[in-house]
């Protein structure tokens, strides 16, 4: 089937959503490269949206799906499954968090945390503390809810009216976070690194004041880790990078290298919110979602890959300033997650051409590039990249 009878097919059928998408279709993945129906090769510089970390078609997960699916694909959570526990061992053994749950998205595992998090105070027998404070800009999902706590009015002018709850400050603002923070709070929720809006981290002092003010009211701290979670950040979780613990935190994208899988991850204390018949899923947790998982994040706890994406970022960092473009106004970045501002609004017409040139980029608003490469990149690659880059902006 030729690209113009995919898309033929796709615009007579599927709902219009993404608006005229890049015309590409991949027809196979492997490491860093895709190919597209007639063959032509792109190197994945997006990871598609920070879930490929370990490239395309990693053998250790193909191996493992492979083998589950000729076992058991799926069974209700009505059973006991062993992949499940398993992997909800080698999450709480790796981080702060007790207890696990799985969901099939971020946007799931984000609305089941705030879920948690209500059910907590309820059961405590404060119904009135059911308010979240969070950050402008944030995206925490596409759910009714989840796009209500998202800081960004785009994803909920449609939806209104809205689930009633959520305010929301300006990042970094300390005073604006204390006063948001009253009698009716349950938590407070944030991303380490806003991604989504343009790579924009929230700094340390910041952090350690929200895991302060929490403490201090008796209520919860909430990390959104969909994008930043499994090594993209430089440590395993974001959390690390700013030397906090919290109450909550969700993972997805990473969590299974392309297979369908998100967590709630939570404290003994706060997992407590959750009792028999409050929250469930069908499809979540299912044997071989957990087989991908289990692969994925072995491999990428094994093979040091926080590591190795704390140094490839230094290194990209260090090779874009060594460009002296005078059309940069700023490089962010935390790990392999980068954004790159531009003077003037270029940021579309960059990415375009990249693509033309075989790099797959992403952009945010007219000015700035999203780069979100595996992270299993190597220095030549990096080079390659920035070589490109470099050619196409002059």
């Amino acid at each position: 089937m030729t690209l113009e009878n995919i898309i033929e097919l796709d615009k007579k059928y599927y709902m219009n959503t993404f608006g005229g998408r890049t015309k590409v279709c991949f027809e196979r993945g492997e490491g860093i490269y895709l190919y597209d129906v007639s063959g032509k090769k792109y190197v994945d510089f997006f990871s598609g949206i920070a879930v490929n970390s370990l490239g395309h078609c990693h053998p250790k997960v193909v191996n493992a799906v492979c083998e589950q699916v000729k076992k058991l694909m799926h069974c209700s959570n009505l059973y006991y499954i062993k992949n499940q526990a398993l992997l909800a061992q080698m999450i709480c053994k790796n981080s702060v968090c007790d207890r696990v749950f799985f969901t099939n998205s971020g946007a799931e595992a984000n609305e089941g945390a705030i879920k948690l998090a209500r059910a907590y105070f309820k059961k405590k027998g404060m119904p009135q503390k059911y308010e979240f404070v969070c950050l402008d800009k944030s995206f925490h999902g596409r759910t009714l809810t989840t796009a209500t706590a998202t800081g960004q009015d785009k994803y909920k002018e449609p939806y209104t009216p809205l689930t009633p709850g959520f305010k929301h400050v300006p990042i970094n603002d300390m005073e604006a976070l204390e006063n948001a923070v009253n009698e009716n709070t349950c938590a407070i929720l944030l991303e380490v690194v806003q991604g989504e809006s343009g790579v924009h981290p929230i700094t340390k002092e910041y952090a350690q004041f929200a895991r302060e003010l929490c403490d201090k009211h008796g209520i919860f701290l909430i990390i959104d880790e969909v994008q930043t979670g499994i090594g993209r950040t430089g440590k395993l979780f974001a959390y690390e990078t700013v030397g906090i613990e919290p109450d909550i935190f969700t993972l997805a994208k990473a969590l299974g290298n392309g297979f369908p899988i998100g967590a709630i991850c939570a404290k003994e204390e706060a997992a407590k919110g959750f009792q028999p018949g409050d929250h469930g899923t069908t499809f979540g947790g299912n044997p071989l979602a957990c087989a991908a998982a289990l692969a994925s994040l072995s491999t990428i706890i094994e093979e040091d890959m926080p590591r190795k994406a704390e140094e490839m970022g230094k290194y990209l960092r260090d090779k874009i300033e060594g460009l002296n473009l005078d059309c940069i106004s700023e490089i962010r970045n935390v790990g392999l997650m980068f954004a790159i501002e531009f003077k003037e609004p270029i940021a579309a017409d960059v990415k375009n051409k990249m693509f033309e040139k075989g790099y797959l980029i992403g952009s945010v608003g007219a000015n700035a590039l999203r780069i979100l490469p595996p992270l299993i990149i190597t220095e030549s690659d990096v080079d390659g990249f920035v070589d490109t880059l470099y050619n196409v902006l002059n």
